[in-house]
C-alpha cells in the first residue's frame, strides 16, 4: 500500500507539471447537464480536480473530447447538484411561487479548474461547446437565462464572474465568504453568503483552550483568506496565551515547488497539533504528502474535513494519519425531505444527466463502457442507493454546501416571484408571449438580502439568526469497521463575550495512536514551587523552570511570577504552600526562661540574705564603714534588678513593655548612684575630714544622701520624657525568623532608650574613676578597689551589650538584656558584698577599730 501510494504521489507530480497527457478518460457526451424551463438557472460545480490541458479553445470544431487526467474524484461534490436539482423541481412543484411556470437549469463541471470555469461561463452564455464568445446560437426569445449559482472557491467564482458580470448576470457563489472578492471583479460582483468569520477561529480557540492545547501549528492556503485567517487568530492565539508554533503556506495545486513541501512536513512532525484552515482545493498536495510520510500522529483542526474527500485514498490509510482529527462546520439545518429525494436517485431515472453515471461508477464500484460513443454503466449497480454506501464514500447529511446551494435556488426564486409580481400589477405578465426577465433585474431584489434570510427554503422575514452555531465532529474508526465523521459537540458564537462551546469527551477518538487526549506545549507544564522563565529567542510558550526564591512560593502550575507570603504565614519547604507562622516570645515555660528565672530569683534571694545578714551585723564597723544606709539601700536596688529581669519574661503586653524598661533605668541609677556615693564617702573620709570630726561626717553623709537622690531623680526625668513622648509598645516581628511571628517590645523612641543607657553609662564611668583615684588609700574598710573593678566589670558588660543587642532578634534579644542586667547586677552584688560577707561571718573580731566613728 505505501508503494501504492508513493507511485501515485509520483504519478500525481509529474501530471501536475504535464509531463503526462493522460490518467484517465473523461468523455463526457455534452458540456453539461441541461433541463428545460421557463427561466434556467445555470450552475458550475467541481467533482473532481484535472491535470490535463486548460487551455480554451474557442471554434465550431469538436473538441470537447480532449481528454483530462483525473488526479482526484470528489464524488460527495455531486450531493451539490443534486441539491439544486431537488430545489428546482420542489419549486417546480409549487405552482404559488413562479405563478405556474418552470425553471430550469443548465449544470456544468469545471473541475476546480480556472480555465474551464472560464470556458464554461461562455459556454453557458453562448449555447454551443466549445463556446463562441460574444455569441449566441439561441434565439433572443427563448434565453431564458436568469441567474448562476457557482462556483465553489473564491478563485473559480472570480473567472465566472469575469464572464457573467459583462452580461450583468446575477451570480451566487457557494464558495466561504470572501471579503476581497468583489475588488476582483471590476463589474457586478457575486453575491455570496455571508459568514460571521470570528466564530471559526473562535471556536479553534475554546477548543484548544479546552485542551490546554498551547503550542499549535497553523496551515493556510496562500491566498487573501488564509491571510486574514491568520492574522485573525494569530492576535487572538496570543491574547489567549496560545503559541503558534509555525505558519506556513500550503502547496497549491498545481505547484512545482518540493521544497517547501519539505519544510513544511519537518515543522508538521515536530508539532503534535495542527490547524488546518482551507478547503478541499486548497490542501489537495497535502493528503499525498502525508500518507506518504511516516506515522507522527498529528491531531488536525480543520474547517472542513478536506482530508477524508478524495476516494482514490484508501481510507484506512487516511484514518492511519488523519484519525482523531476534529473539523468545524457551519450548522446547518437538515432539508426537508432531502435525504428521501437522495435515496431516490438512480441513472434510469435521470437519464440525461451526463455526471451521475461516472459517479455511480466510482461509488459503486461498476465499470462504464462506451457503445456507439454513449456511456452506459452495467447493470450490476443500477437499481442501487445512495443510502447503502458507507459514510466516508457518501454522506447522506446535507453538507453546508448543499445548503447553500439550496438556499441560493430559493433566493434567486423568490427575486423572479417579485419581480414577476410586479408585472402582474402592472398587467404586463402575458404568458402567451412568456419571455423571461433580463438577469439584471433581479438584481434590486437579490441586494435585500434575500441570501440572509433564505435558509433551507423558509423566508424569515426580516429577522435575521443572531448566533452562529458550528458543528464540531471526530473523524473516527466506527464499530462496524466504517470510518465516519461523528458529532461530538458544538459551538454558539454570538459575540466575543458571549460563547459557549459543549463537548461530549467520552464520543473523541484520537485515532491509533493516542489512547488518550495527546497534549501539545512547547514546554512541560512548571510544578508548584516553581516558576516560569522565558527563553531567548523563542515564544512565551516555551520557558524554563525555575525554583522559586527563599520567602516565595508557587501554588499553582506554570506560574509567571512567584509571590510572598502573607506576613502571618511562611513558605513550606517545597515553596508551594503557605504555613500559619508560630508565635514567638521568651515564654517562662521554655528551658531558656525556667533558667533565667531561677538565676534571677536566686540572685534576688541571696541579696536578700546578704541583707538580711548586712542588719544583723549592723553594729560592726565593716558594715558601718561607708554610710550603712548606702548598703542597704544598694542591696535592697539590687535585689530589685534582678526581680526586674522576670518582667522581660513572658509575652510583651502594653503594660510590661512599659514597665522592664522604666523599672531597669530607674532601678539601676539608683544603684549606681549609692556606689557614686560610697566612691565620695571613701574619697572624702581618707582626705577631706579631720579623724573625729562629727560634723564634716554628718556633712559628708548629706552629701551622699543627695548624690543618689539627685542621679536618680535625673533618671526619672529621662523616663517621664520617654513615656510622654514615645514610649515602649507591643509589637511584632514577622521577618526576621523563618516560620516565626517574633512577639516583642518596640523601644519606641530609640533615642530615649539610648539616652537612659547612656546615663547609667555616665553614672558607672563617673564611680571608677573616682575609686580609680582612691584606690592607694589605706586598705582598711576602703572600698575603692571593689568599686573600680565592679564598675569596670559593670562598663565591659554594657558596652559588649549594645552591638550584641543591635545584632539580635526575638528571643535572643531578650536574652541578652535579660543576661546583662543578671550579670552586672551579680558583679555589683559579688565584688561590693562578698568580701564584706566574708570578713562578717569568718573574721569578725579582727582589726575592729572601735573608736574608728566616735
Amino acid at each position: 500500500m505505501k508503494l501504492f501510494i508513493a507511485f501515485f504521489f509520483l504519478i500525481f507530480l509529474i501530471v501536475s507539471q504535464g509531463q503526462i497527457s493522460c490518467f484517465s478518460l473523461s468523455i463526457p457526451a455534452s458540456p453539461g447537464y441541461f433541463q428545460d424551463g421557463d427561466f434556467v438557472i445555470g450552475g458550475f460545480f467541481s467533482l473532481r480536480v484535472t491535470a490535463g490541458d486548460s487551455r480554451i479553445i474557442f471554434g465550431l470544431n469538436d473538441t470537447t473530447n480532449i481528454p483530462d487526467s483525473v488526479i482526484v474524484d470528489l464524488t460527495n461534490h455531486y450531493q451539490h447538484m443534486l441539491a439544486m436539482v431537488f430545489a428546482i423541481e420542489k419549486i417546480n412543484k409549487d405552482p404559488i411561487i413562479l405563478f405556474n411556470m418552470s425553471l430550469g437549469f443548465f449544470l456544468f463541471n469545471v473541475d476546480f479548474n480556472e480555465k474551464r470555469a472560464l470556458e464554461s461561463s461562455i459556454a453557458l452564455l453562448s449555447g454551443e461547446s466549445p463556446p463562441i464568445p460574444n455569441y449566441t446560437c439561441r434565439p433572443k426569445k427563448t434565453d431564458k437565462l436568469v441567474a448562476v449559482i457557482g462556483g465553489i472557491s473564491t478563485a473559480i467564482s472570480t473567472q465566472i464572474s469575469r464572464v457573467l458580470s459583462l452580461y450583468n448576470v446575477p451570480q451566487i457563489s457557494y464558495a466561504p465568504f470572501d471579503p476581497s472578492l468583489g475588488t476582483r471583479v471590476e463589474l457586478q460582483s457575486p453575491y455570496q453568503f455571508p459568514e460571521h468569520t470570528a466564530a471559526l477561529y473562535q471556536g479553534i480557540i475554546q477548543l484548544l483552550l479546552y485542551f490546554t492545547w498551547v503550542w499549535v501549528g497553523l496551515v493556510i492556503p496562500d491566498d487573501m483568506m488564509g491571510e486574514l485567517f491568520l492574522r485573525d487568530i494569530t492576535e487572538e492565539m496570543k491574547s489567549h496565551g496560545l503559541c503558534v508554533a509555525f505558519a506556513e503556506k500550503g502547496p497549491a495545486f498545481p505547484s512545482h515547488d518540493t521544497l517547501d513541501w519539505h519544510i513544511l512536513m519537518e515543522r508538521i512532525t515536530f508539532t503534535r497539533v495542527v490547524v488546518a484552515f482551507g478547503d478541499t482545493h486548497d490542501f489537495l498536495m497535502i493528503v499525498p504528502l502525508i500518507t506518504c510520510h511516516p506515522a507522527f500522529g498529528n491531531i488536525w483542526i480543520t474547517n472542513s474535513n478536506w482530508y477524508t474527500t478524495p476516494v482514490a485514498l484508501e481510507q484506512n490509510e487516511v484514518y492511519t494519519y488523519f484519525g482523531g482529527g476534529l473539523s468545524f462546520s457551519l450548522h446547518m439545518d437538515e432539508i426537508l425531505g432531502f435525504k428521501d429525494f437522495l435515496r431516490s436517485v438512480q441513472p434510469k431515472k435521470y437519464p440525461h444527466d451526463i455526471f451521475i453515471q461516472e459517479v455511480w461508477s466510482i461509488l459503486f464500484e461498476c465499470p462504464i463502457f462506451y457503445q456507439h460513443r454513449v456511456r452506459e454503466l452495467s447493470q450490476c449497480e443500477q437499481n442501487g442507493s445512495l443510502s447503502t454506501r458507507p459514510p466516508h464514500v457518501w454522506d447522506m447529511n446535507t453538507s453546508p454546501y448543499s445548503s447553500k446551494v439550496h438556499a441560493a435556488v430559493y433566493a434567486i426564486a423568490q427575486a423572479l416571484h417579485e419581480e414577476l409580481s410586479l408585472r402582474v400589477e402592472e398587467g404586463s405578465l402575458d404568458k402567451s408571449i412568456l419571455q423571461a426577465p433580463l438577469p439584471w433585474k433581479l438584481h434590486p431584489f437579490l441586494q435585500k438580502g434575500q441570501l440572509r434570510r433564505s435558509i433551507n427554503g423558509v423566508n424569515t422575514g426580516n429577522k435575521e439568526v443572531s448566533a452562529t452555531k458550528l458543528d464540531i465532529f471526530n473523524y473516527q474508526s466506527l464499530k462496524s469497521g466504517t470510518k465516519a465523521q461523528v458529532k461530538v459537540g458544538q459551538f454558539v458564537f454570538e459575540s466575543h463575550s458571549v460563547q459557549h462551546l459543549s463537548l461530549n469527551d467520552k464520543l473523541i477518538t484520537w485515532g491509533e495512536h493516542h489512547n488518550q487526549t495527546p497534549s501539545s506545549v512547547c514546554s512541560q507544564s512548571c510544578p508548584l514551587g516553581f516558576r516560569k522563565t522565558p527563553v531567548e529567542g523563542k515564544p512565551f510558550c516555551c520557558y524554563d523552570c525555575v525554583l522559586c526564591p527563599d520567602g516565595e512560593i508557587a501554588n499553582e502550575t506554570d506560574m509567571d511570577q512567584c509571590f510572598k507570603c502573607p506576613e502571618d504565614q511562611y513558605p513550606n519547604k517545597q515553596k508551594n504552600q503557605c504555613l500559619p507562622k508560630i508565635m514567638a516570645f521568651l515564654s517562662h515555660e521554655d528551658t531558656l526562661g525556667v533558667v533565667l528565672v531561677s538565676v534571677a530569683i536566686s540572685l534576688s534571694a541571696f541579696s536578700a540574705i546578704i541583707l538580711g545578714l548586712f542588719i544583723h551585723y549592723r553594729d560592726t564597723p565593716i558594715v558601718r564603714a561607708n554610710n550603712r544606709n548606702l548598703s542597704y539601700l544598694l542591696l535592697i536596688s539590687l535585689m530589685l534588678c534582678f526581680f526586674c529581669s522576670l518582667i522581660f519574661i513572658g509575652q510583651p503586653r502594653t503594660v510590661t513593655c512599659v514597665l522592664r524598661q522604666m523599672i531597669f533605668g530607674v532601678v539601676f541609677s539608683v544603684a549606681l548612684s549609692a556606689i557614686l556615693a560610697k566612691t565620695f564617702i571613701v574619697v572624702v573620709a581618707f582626705k577631706a575630714i579631720k579623724p573625729g570630726s562629727t560634723l564634716q561626717m554628718w556633712m559628708v553623709t548629706r552629701l551622699s544622701n543627695a548624690i543618689v537622690c539627685c542621679g536618680s531623680t535625673i533618671q526619672v526625668c529621662i523616663c517621664a520624657v520617654w513615656l510622654g513622648t514615645y514610649p515602649p509598645f507591643p509589637d511584632v516581628d514577622m521577618q526576621s525568623e523563618y516560620g516565626q511571628i517574633i512577639l516583642l517590645c518596640n523601644e519606641g523612641s530609640t533615642l530615649a532608650f539610648y539616652c537612659v543607657l547612656g546615663y547609667l553609662g555616665f553614672l558607672a564611668s563617673l564611680s571608677l574613676l573616682i575609686a580609680f583615684l582612691a584606690r592607694r588609700l589605706p586598705d582598711t574598710f576602703n572600698e575603692a578597689k571593689t568599686i573600680t573593678f565592679s564598675m569596670l566589670v559593670f562598663c565591659s558588660v554594657w558596652i559588649s551589650f549594645i552591638p550584641t543587642y543591635l545584632s539580635s532578634t526575638g528571643k535572643t534579644m531578650v536574652t541578652v538584656e535579660i543576661f546583662s542586667i543578671l550579670a552586672s547586677s551579680a558583679v555589683l552584688l559579688g565584688c561590693m558584698f562578698l568580701p564584706k560577707c566574708h570578713m562578717i561571718l569568718l573574721r569578725s573580731g579582727v582589726h575592729l577599730r572601735k573608736k574608728f566613728f566616735k
